[in-house]
Formats: C-alpha cells, sequence, structure tokens
C-alpha cells in the first residue's frame, strides 16, 4: 500500500505540474486578447530561431531533424518544448560535479600504454581500440585478470551471492533498476548483515528506472540500514532538461577483488522468477584480478561526483592478487561512457568492431534503433564478405520499440545482414563478438537513449578465453530463434508510413 501511494503521489504532481503550465498558457492567451495575432507572429519567429540553432549544434543530423519537423509543424510552442526536452546535455551543475570526481580520481588510472603498442603491431584494429579507450575515456588494458562469462541472468545471482557472503571491507553497488522481490531482497539481506559485521556497503540506484519499483523515499530507507545510497538524478514532476540522462549501469565491486557487469538488474524477471515476456535471456561477466580498478573507479567517479568526501581512494584499490598463469589470459579493458562530453565512445567501440571484422560479427541487442552510420556499417561488413548476424527480441517489452527494430530489417536484410529473433521470449543481452579475437558484454543497447542519453559501461576482451564463451553462447542462442525473412517484412504503405514516422523520430524515444 505504501508502495501503490508512493507512485500514485508522484502521478498526481505531474498532472498538477502540468495542469498548472497548461493553465498558464491559457491565462496568457487569453489576457493577450486583440494582441494575439502578434503573439502568434513572436512565436513563429523564435521557434525558427530555435531551427536556426538546432541546425547549427554539433550533434547527430538524426537528432535534428527529428526536433526540426514538429518545430515546424507546431510553430507555436515548438521552441518553447525544445527548450524543455530538446537538449541532451545534462545541467551545468551536474557536469562540473563529475568533472571534479574524475579529476581526483585520475592519477589511480594506471597507464598501459606500452601493452597497448605492443598488441597494435600484432593487430592494428585492437591495438586501435584499446588506444582510443585510453586516450579518449581514461580506460587501461589490464593483464592478470581472470574474466567468467554468465549467459543467464539466473547463474550470475548464484555467484553474486557466494561473493556478497565473502565481504570484508567493502561493497558497492550500482544500477539502473532495483525491484522489491526475490532477487533484491536475497541480497538486501546479506547487505544488512555485512553492515552488522564492519563492511562498508554503498548503493547506488536510478530513480526513473527504479519509479515504479521501490518506494519514494527508499534511499532513506537504506541510509537508516546503514547502507549509504545514492538515487541517481531524482524524478521530479516538473518539466526538466536532465530527465533523459540516465545511469543505466550495472556495476558490482566486492573488497575490489571481484567484480561485475552486464545487462542483469536487480529484479526478480531478470532471473526468471518472474515472467512477463517469456523468457528472460540476460548476460553478464564477472571479473578476478587487475581489470576490476576500473570498475571499481567507475564506481567511486559517481559516487563522489555527489557524496564527496572519500579522502583516501587507496583503500578501494587493494593490491590485485597474482592470478596462476591458467587463469589469467587475454586482454580486459573495462570502460564507461557519459552523456557529458559529446563523445559518443560506446558507439564507436561498436563501430570499431564492425569496421575491423574480417571474417564475423555476432551480435545481441534488446534493441535496433539506430542510425544511418549504424546501419551503414553493418550492411558495408555484410557487403564485404563478413558474416554479419544479429539477435533480437520475438517477444517485446515496448511495442513502438519493437516495431522501431523491425522497421530496421528490410535494408539490412536486403544488405546481407542475418538477423534471428529469440522465440522463447526477450533477449535483454548486450554483447559483440568478432573473429574469434574480439568480444565486449556490458549495458549498451544498440538504441539512442543508450548510445547518447545514458551513462553506460562495458567490458572489451582480446584474446581472452571469454570470447570463445560469448560466440558458444550466440550460436546456442541462435538455435532457438526464428530467422527474419525479408519478404515477410515488406511493409504495406499504411505500416510503411508508421515505420517512417517511428523512424524520424526515434531520436526522442
Amino acid at each position: 500500500m505504501k508502495f501503490l501511494n508512493s507512485i500514485l503521489s508522484r502521478i498526481v504532481l505531474v498532472v498538477l505540474a502540468l495542469l498548472i503550465q497548461i493553465g498558464w498558457i491559457a491565462v496568457m492567451i487569453l489576457r493577450l486578447g486583440n494582441f494575439i495575432r502578434y503573439a502568434n507572429l513572436i512565436l513563429q519567429i523564435f521557434s525558427l530561431l530555435m531551427v536556426f540553432y538546432i541546425a547549427q549544434r554539433d550533434t547527430k543530423a538524426s537528432f535534428k531533424l527529428a526536433w526540426v519537423v514538429p518545430i515546424l509543424l507546431f510553430p507555436l510552442f515548438g521552441g518553447l518544448i525544445y527548450l524543455f526536452f530538446g537538449t541532451r546535455s545534462p545541467t551545468r551543475g551536474m557536469k562540473k560535479k563529475l568533472e571534479c570526481s574524475q579529476a581526483a580520481l585520475k592519477e589511480h588510472i594506471p597507464d598501459s600504454s606500452a601493452t597497448i603498442e605492443e598488441i597494435a603491431t600484432e593487430n592494428a584494429s585492437a591495438g586501435g581500440q584499446m588506444r582510443y579507450l585510453q586516450n579518449t575515456g581514461g580506460f587501461p588494458v589490464y593483464q592478470n585478470t581472470e574474466a567468467r562469462y554468465f549467459p543467464l541472468g539466473e547463474e550470475l545471482f548464484d555467484v553474486m551471492l557466494e561473493e556478497l557472503n565473502k565481504a570484508e571491507r567493502f561493497i558497492f553497488l550500482e544500477f539502473f533498476i532495483i525491484a522489491e522481490g526475490r532477487m533484491w531482497n536475497s541480497v538486501l539481506e546479506i547487505l544488512e548483515e555485512k553492515v552488522k559485521q564492519g563492511v562498508e556497503v554503498r548503493v547506488i540506484y536510478d530513480d526513473v528506472g527504479s519509479l515504479t519499483t521501490l518506494p519514494y523515499d527508499y534511499n532513506r530507507q537504506l541510509e537508516k540500514k546503514g547502507i549509504r545510497c545514492i538515487s541517481f538524478n531524482p524524478f521530479k514532476p516538473v518539466l526538466s532538461i536532465v530527465m533523459n540522462n540516465r545511469d543505466h549501469r550495472k556495476i558490482m565491486v566486492v573488497d575490489g577483488k571481484a567484480g561485475f557487469t552486464g545487462g542483469v538488474n536487480l529484479a526478480d524477471e531478470y532471473i526468471n522468477e518472474k515472467l512477463r515476456y517469456g523468457h528472460w535471456k540476460d548476460t553478464a561477466v564477472m571479473l578476478r584480478g587487475e581489470a576490476v580498478r576500473s570498475l571499481t573507479l567507475l564506481f567511486l567517479e559517481m559516487w563522489n561526483a555527489f557524496r564527496p568526501g572519500d579522502s583516501e581512494i587507496d583503500r578501494f584499490l587493494p593490491d590485485p592478487p597474482v592470478l596462476p598463469s591458467s587463469a589469467s589470459d587475454g586482454f580486459v579493458q573495462p570502460y564507461g561512457d557519459s552523456p557529458l562530453d559529446g563523445e559518443p565512445l560506446a558507439e564507436n567501440v561498436y563501430l570499431n568492431i564492425i569496421h575491423g571484422a574480417k571474417r564475423y560479427v555476432y551480435i545481441c541487442t534488446p534493441y535496433l534503433i539506430i542510425d544511418e552510420e549504424l546501419e551503414g556499417a553493418l550492411t558495408l561488413a555484410a557487403k564485404r564478405g563478413v558474416d554479419v548476424r544479429l539477435i533480437t527480441p520475438a517477444i517485446p517489452d515496448k511495442k513502438s520499440a519493437h516495431a522501431l527494430t523491425r522497421s530496421h530489417y528490410p535494408k539490412l536484410l536486403s544488405g546481407g545482414v542475418k538477423i534471428y529473433e529469440y522465440t522463447p521470449g526477450f533477449i535483454h543481452a548486450k554483447s559483440f563478438v568478432c573473429d574469434d579475437e574480439i568480444a565486449t558484454v556490458g549495458t549498451v543497447n544498440l538504441d539512442y537513449r543508450s548510445l547518447y542519453l545514458h551513462f553506460e559501461c562495458g567490458v572489451y576482451f582480446y584474446r581472452s578465453s571469454l570470447v570463445a564463451d560469448v560466440k558458444r553462447d550466440f550460436l546456442e542462442t541462435q538455435e532457438k530463434c526464428a530467422p527474419a525473412k525479408a519478404q515477410r517484412h515488406r511493409f504495406g504503405m499504411i505500416r510503411g508510413l508508421y515505420h517512417a514516422i517511428l523512424r524520424l523520430f526515434a531520436p526522442l524515444f
């Protein structure tokens, strides 16, 4: 009942805020009276100026078009709507906080330039990718790291609980969604016990991501239990230009020794305890050893931006254990992406893999809402002989997103890309595997929000045994899929028009 009341109160506040704004506009129009023609002219000029402003912005052409069309269609209020919703940049305050946090952690980032140059001599494409991630994002390459791949959320969950029970010093959790249920309640029970043992526990959850799954003041409830907590970018019942920027990362770090990331949130559907859209297929990775440092720093970057005060960062960065040669293999490079810097880092990671592929590239994604650059890269790779395969869901969680995904099928299929739909249910995995040498697993969907609006993370693997695990899982998953056929996805005029409209406004979804 308390949960329902908190949701109801939020809805009431949103409705009241919108009614107040609509009422204010109506009053202004009525008071203008005879001057309505002049007001109309002023608003039309303002909207036209907004079109010129959007045209000169350094952003994707698809974003520009998606805003220019509604502004021209609704010249009275299109420009005003853009001011409230159109900017993709966070406020200066958020940007400054995160930049200060990044600067404070910079000295704790190791330099792996020598390793990268050695790799580049034998594989220019992989070396270039690693160099890009280090030079642009400050993400080094590690060895002495053991990596484990999880093809299902259920398998991940059991190991997460084991690692949480081992915690002696600290536990960091950062998730887009936390939902009360078996999964979260099992984790919370361990967290409460660890707090009593003196373990420092910190939790970050996204407020909008958990809007319907947690009570309004859940962060305060956790604080009362001794669990330090941040509700990221809290939902406010007013028009806000920063509500688009969400923390979509999934990170768990235990004592700096074990780190997890992937697509799995802390909610029961991710472990198939609750069936919402058929079988939920998701993936994740666990790291042990040196590479855990980067996941720890990604968490601390977000935490210290909004809860500053850590003066002894080294206590969260223990010397990694020296792993036996049989456990440590390949190169591991965790990375994060942010909407702050204008650098589409995660998209560029994907593009670099596609452009560098020689034999094959296999991709899992829950959404396929992409621009011409990614669409062109996929079809170009297929046309030069690369075996390009995509797995998407057969059962959607969002009908409009599924329609947008399928709207890309005709061009991709005609270009030689093979597409398969996961018939048992919904596939939430976000993974690439390429040429038996390269893989990346993380939180980044092939959609506009993940690529341009959200805080995301992932792990890039080169010549790691985990690459074979990702490939094997893809091929086994493909056997449960139905291939998409070009003739099945030729749309009639009405359906084609509907898809064209959806794709035009896709950047706004």
